[in-house]
């Protein structure tokens, strides 16, 4: 079997690493397709951590950081959608109906002309009705509570639900 040293990295990854640091190894495996979903699946897992992220991991984050905030806002009950297509472009994150979330991290986000690119986008976003929530590297992995608050207040304010204005 051709994904069997994956296979068992992965295993090793959930017993050694935090679930939230597995997690975006085994996403990470999973979009740079050293291994599918279909085998994780077919997988006898000898733990029951390893059988969790089977069943949990996806091919939807781009990045490890897409990885950890889907995760952290799904301990808390909101669901995001991830690589939803608005205006053209895939969005990081989708709460509700309208309330976009973008993920800074370095490798797409390290030049003034990716920042250009990013501030049109959501001055494009933002005409089209949508609220635009930007965070990034620093503060996914060291200022998590600012996020779930900030996340928190604009869904209490009906900022993921489309209005007429």
């Amino acid at each position: 079997m051709a994904e069997e040293p994956i296979v068992n990295m992965l295993f090793h990854a959930a017993r050694c690493l935090s679930p939230r640091d597995a997690l975006g190894v085994w996403e990470s495996a999973i979009r740079m397709k050293r291994v599918d979903r279909s085998t994780l699946a077919r997988v006898s897992w000898r733990s029951a951590r390893a059988a969790t992220l089977a069943a949990a991991a996806r091919d939807l984050s781009d990045s490890e950081l897409e990885t950890r905030f889907v995760a952290g806002m799904r301990r808390h009950g909101v669901v995001v959608r991830q690589q939803v297509r608005i205006d053209g472009r895939p969005v990081d994150g989708l709460i509700g109906d309208s309330l976009v979330v973008q993920l800074d991290g370095f490798a797409f986000h390290s030049s003034a002309r990716d920042r250009r690119r990013d501030i049109e986008a959501d001055a494009r976003l933002r005409l089209r009705g949508f609220t635009v929530l930007r965070f990034d590297f620093h503060q996914v992995n060291f200022e998590w509570d600012y996020i779930v608050e900030t996340i928190l207040m604009a869904v209490a304010q009906q900022l993921h639900r489309h209005r007429i204005r």
